[in-house]
């Protein structure tokens, strides 16, 4: 009864999320949008429409290149997974997360099923999770700091409120960045980081897990093991992936820009891109939709970029990469369901491996 009695307001509390997340959502597109960029909705179409169907299948074309560069992510952090699978797991944890404000951990758990029923343990599936998600977290807070870089060097003058944000994004990105490589780097460090977590957690944690035997500071050790296990096999490759998709998306986000009548200059164009690349993260509305778009807008706007092109152009963008994950998500879900599924290993025991020839290596 008591675990019927966390559920229920659990489950309002998520529908509540949902209702007051798209709602924020529509007000920010419906009229946020035109009004800080002092446009209308008629001008915004009007631009979109003069876009020619054959662009617009090419600029598809980029953004599935794109999502194709970061299976190289997916493939370095977990072994024996294929690039069509990675695809997989990439359509259908995106389409989730798109879908729900504070949707990414709805999509880690899509994604844990999925690798789960593919026959990878517990352990490789969770450790996947983690280095790919640190890997997003630094390359989201890594653009905007080369954008400002990019920016100060070429002599751009930022408004004193978005120079204020940048240095404060700026100095918490790499404060971040410090404490991740901190505890790759150190024992000691870790040790101290996971010390500091489980006297600050440890009384929460109890209340919810009181058979918990194995100490925060346990857990961070065990998982820096992990990680250091995986980054040193395919750094690289997980390093590619981020490059790439990103790369692939301010390629499209350029086009997209000069394809409705967007004529700044590319590193005013990279800012922005940033920007919003970093907002994607807002748990508020589903993948930051309307929160995105409008900071986007605006920023590109005050640059002196013509109002209804700018935001015709943020607009196409974000049905491009956003919109257009949702039915391909819808795809991504039909190929896992006719997938083969295999049973998971015990716990306790190595990954399993698709390639038999490595499987029998491993066992002579």
């Amino acid at each position: 009864m008591r675990a019927a009695g966390i559920e229920v307001p659990t489950q309002r509390r998520h529908v509540l999320q949902f209702v007051v997340g798209l709602g924020l959502a529509v007000v920010l597109l419906v009229w946020g949008l035109p009004y800080f960029a002092q446009t209308s909705w008629s001008d915004i179409w009007g631009v979109i429409r003069g876009v020619p169907p054959w662009h617009a299948v090419g600029f598809q074309v980029l953004m599935l290149l794109g999502l194709y560069f970061y299976t190289f992510t997916f493939t370095g952090s977990l072994r024996g997974l294929t690039h069509g699978k990675a695809l997989v797991v990439n359509l259908c944890g995106s389409s989730v997360s798109n879908l729900l404000p504070g949707g990414g951990a709805v999509g880690l758990a899509a994604t844990y099923a999925i690798c789960r029923s593919w026959g990878f343990s517990r352990r490789a599936t969770s450790t996947s999770a983690i280095v790919t998600g640190v890997w997003n977290v630094l390359a989201r807070i890594l653009l905007p700091v080369v954008a400002i870089l990019v920016l100060v060097l070429g002599g751009v003058t930022l408004p004193p409120a978005l120079t204020e944000l940048a240095v404060a994004g700026s100095l918490t990105g790499l404060g971040i960045i410090a404490a991740v490589a901190g505890m790759m780097a150190s024992e000691r460090v870790a040790q101290r980081i996971g010390g500091l977590l489980d006297r600050g957690l440890r009384p929460i944690l109890r209340r919810h897990r009181p058979r918990s035997t194995m100490s925060l500071e346990e857990l961070v050790r065990d998982l820096r093991a992990r990680i250091i296990d995986v980054v040193r096999w395919r750094w690289w490759s997980m390093s590619l992936g981020m490059l790439g998709f990103f790369g692939m998306y301010y390629v499209l986000f350029v086009l997209v820009m000069r394809e409705t009548g967007v004529d700044l200059s590319l590193n005013l164009l990279f800012a922005a891109y940033a920007i919003g690349r970093l907002l994607t993260a807002v748990g508020i509305t589903p993948g930051g939709v309307g929160v995105t778009e409008t900071a986007t807008t605006i920023v590109l706007v005050g640059w002196g970029a013509d109002a209804a092109s700018a935001t015709a152009g943020v607009v196409l963008f974000s049905m491009i990469t956003h919109l257009m994950e949702v039915p391909l998500g819808g795809l991504g879900w039909l190929l896992w369901t006719l997938s083969p599924k295999v049973a998971p290993p015990p716990e306790g025991e190595e990954p399993l491996f698709t390639d038999q020839r490595e499987r029998t290596k491993r066992r002579t």
